[in-house]
Formats: structure tokens, C-alpha cells, sequence
């Protein structure tokens, strides 16, 4: 059988935590003693474990630390031999850089490449038709029920009528391409017929027309409301841009304009005359 003063000397931590049990004894002093000790022995494993629980969330944060400079330290050394590869040798470079993508990669990278090009160069304004060119297909691509199909083919119907009937003229290129051409320039566009037209647009395209009428409406009607125009007509001069720079304007008028009311009254009588 194990001696338990033995197990006790052998692990003196397992001493030090665990309560001692207070003597049986009738003599108050001596239980007063017992339990004082027991309450620092308490106290010693809390401060124990109080100092352990600190040292260790110390090391996590000084590992996580470390980790987070040795990530920076290696991006900013990537970042230093991409620029040092550049600079130094562009055609290597660029032959590297290569060697990392497929030939499909490559090519939907210059698609995407002129594409946002494209984008770009038509943001600004050139003329209204371009504006309306850039409306429509914009108006096309949010559409998700049209059979674009059977647009092209009813498209194809009406030009091929149309070039039978000697409305629109047929040009064959030297590189095999056909189009139709009409008296006014205009390339593969139907000529506006006054005579045999049947078409009859369906509800859901009617619907779809309706729609997107009342979304233009009330945009226009929303960007009215910015600009601080109520209603449906103007019952004022404008003399603001914006609904803010309307509320600076009506806050100036409110602490100048009878001090400026002279030379208003001169400016407009110099414009009448």
C-alpha cells in the first residue's frame, strides 16, 4: 500500500492545490490555524494559475505577432523582386509571368483587357446617338426573358423581304461577307414600311415597354426631387444644382438679402432695360 505522506513529498504541486483537510480536533486555535492554512493554499494556487493563464495568452500574442511580421516581411520582399524583375529585364518578365497561365487564360485576359478599355472610352460623351446607342444595349442586356433567336430571325424574315421587294439592296465583300445597304446608308436596318406589316408585339412585350417607361418616369421624377424641384413644374427661378446647394442658398437669403436687397433691385432693372 502507498504511503501518502510519500505521494505527497513526490508531488509537491498536487500538495500545494489540493485543500488540506482541516484536523479533527476540538481545540479552536488549532482549527482557526487549519483553515487559515487552507485558505492560503487557495490563494497560492489561484495566483499560480492567475500567472500561468497570463504568461501563455502572452506567448499567443507574441506568436501571432511574429507570424504577422514574417507574412509582412515576405510580401514586401515578393513585391521587391516583382518590381526588381520588372525593371530589370521586362521580356523575362513578361515570359515568366506567362508560364503561370494557359492559352485560354491568356485569352479571356486581353478580352477582359479591351473590353474595359472599350468601357472606358465610352463613358464620355460623344453625341446623342451614341448616348442612345449606349442606352439601348444597356436595356437589352437587363432584359431576361427575350428570345434573342427568334428576334434575329424575324429581323432576317423582314431584310430578305425587303431586299426581294427592291426596298434595301444586297453587298457582297470581297471577304465574303453579306449585308444589306439602304438608299440613306444604313446597314442591315429594315426600311419603315407603310404597307404588310402584321406584326402584333405580345402582352408580356407590351408589359415589358410599360415597365420600363415608368422606371424612366420616375428616375426623372427622383432626380427632380434632388434638385429640390417639388411638384411638376418649376415655381421659381433656379438658382441651385442640387437639393443642398438650394437649402446654402435659402440660408444666405435669410441672412443677406436685406442688405443686398438694392443691388438685386438694380440688376434686375439694368436687365429689363
Amino acid at each position: 500500500m502507498d504511503d501518502p505522506q510519500k505521494s505527497s513529498v513526490d508531488d509537491p504541486q498536487k500538495s500545494t492545490i489540493e485543500d488540506p483537510q482541516p484536523p479533527t480536533t476540538s481545540d479552536p486555535k488549532a482549527a482557526l490555524a487549519a483553515r487559515m492554512a487552507r485558505f492560503q493554499a487557495l490563494q497560492t494556487a489561484r495566483e499560480t494559475g492567475k500567472k500561468a493563464t497570463e504568461k501563455a495568452a502572452r506567448n499567443e500574442v507574441d506568436h501571432e505577432k511574429r507570424n504577422r511580421e514574417l507574412a509582412e516581411a515576405q510580401r514586401k520582399s515578393d513585391i521587391y523582386n516583382y518590381k526588381l524583375l520588372r525593371d530589370e529585364d521586362p521580356a523575362a518578365f513578361e515570359r515568366k509571368r506567362a508560364w503561370d497561365y494557359t492559352i485560354d487564360e491568356s485569352e479571356q485576359w486581353d478580352k477582359r483587357v479591351k473590353k474595359k478599355s472599350r468601357n472606358r472610352d465610352a463613358v464620355a460623351f460623344s453625341d446623342w446617338r451614341a448616348e442612345a446607342g449606349k442606352n439601348y444595349k444597356r436595356q437589352v442586356s437587363q432584359m431576361t426573358s427575350v428570345d434573342l433567336a427568334a428576334y434575329a430571325q424575324k429581323k432576317g424574315e423582314i431584310l430578305q423581304r425587303q431586299v426581294t421587294s427592291g426596298l434595301l439592296t444586297l453587298v457582297e465583300t470581297a471577304s465574303g461577307d453579306v449585308f444589306t445597304v439602304d438608299a440613306s446608308g444604313r446597314v442591315n436596318t429594315p426600311v419603315d414600311e407603310s404597307y404588310g406589316c402584321d406584326h402584333v408585339p405580345s402582352k408580356e412585350a407590351v408589359d415589358r415597354l410599360v415597365g420600363d417607361l415608368e422606371k424612366a418616369e420616375r428616375a426623372r421624377m427622383e432626380a427632380r426631387r434632388k434638385r429640390g424641384i417639388e411638384g411638376g413644374e418649376e415655381k421659381a427661378d433656379v438658382t441651385y444644382i442640387n437639393l443642398k446647394n438650394k437649402q446654402f442658398n435659402e440660408k444666405l437669403a435669410r441672412f443677406y438679402n436685406r442688405y443686398t436687397e438694392e443691388i438685386r433691385g438694380n440688376f434686375e432693372r439694368g436687365t429689363a432695360v
